[in-house]
């Protein structure tokens, strides 16, 4: 299975994928790391073409992963995907290998965005130097709508509840959605084993 995280910058789509990955027995393939360590700090160009190359050699990896097998699970993120010829290719890839392909579309306020943006350069946190505010509102003002079949997720919401949602839509045992006020138990954590089976490929 391929779970490919689209939206714009500081959505939550890396947070996400990582909270994500050990639920499902996953790897995670961030374009942004990846990015950096071909390039290092005073090589990287943030143009298309190196970001296409690096998508390319992330695609490569997540059919390694696949095909060994080392997981049936890969998560794709560090790009947008908010235009139609990227979520294509991821597409396209996913058909190649035989591989389910899901779409989760993260989004929040604008307002939690740019807080985001602003904590994460205070921090230095964020391997992309050209993640700012400025950034944002550019790719936000060129995006293509997202399309279906795709589970959006609002992720100005808690973790957890963002987590159960997900593992909802991608594993056939429903998870129960955590409300407040009860007890500790983490259903999350709890539908883990279910959650694993259901990504691996058969034989």
């Amino acid at each position: 299975m391929i779970v490919c995280l689209a939206g714009l910058p500081a959505t939550g789509k890396t947070t996400l994928a990582h909270a994500l990955a050990p639920r499902l027995d996953a790897l995670v393939l961030d374009k942004d790391p990846l990015r950096q360590a071909l390039f290092g700090p005073r090589h990287i160009t943030y143009t298309a073409e190196q970001d296409d190359l690096c998508m390319e050699l992330l695609l490569q990896a997540a059919r390694f992963a696949l095909q060994w097998p080392l997981t049936g699970c890969v998560i794709i993120t560090g790009r947008t995907f908010l235009r139609r010829s990227q979520l294509d290719q991821v597409a396209a890839f996913a058909a190649a290998c035989h591989q389910p392909l899901h779409v989760i579309e993260c989004v929040c306020t604008a307002a939690t965005a740019h807080q985001r943006l602003e904590d994460d350069l205070a921090a230095g946190a964020h391997p992309a130097g050209n993640r700012d505010l400025d950034l944002y509102q550019r790719l936000a003002a060129e995006a293509e709508p997202v399309p279906e079949p795709k589970l959006q997720i609002n992720t100005d919401q808690p973790l957890q509840e963002c987590l159960t949602r997900c593992l909802n839509h991608l594993t056939p045992a429903p998870t129960p959605v955590p409300t407040s006020g009860k007890d500790n138990h983490d259903p999350v954590t709890a539908s883990a084993a279910a959650a694993r089976p259901a990504c691996r490929r058969p034989g």
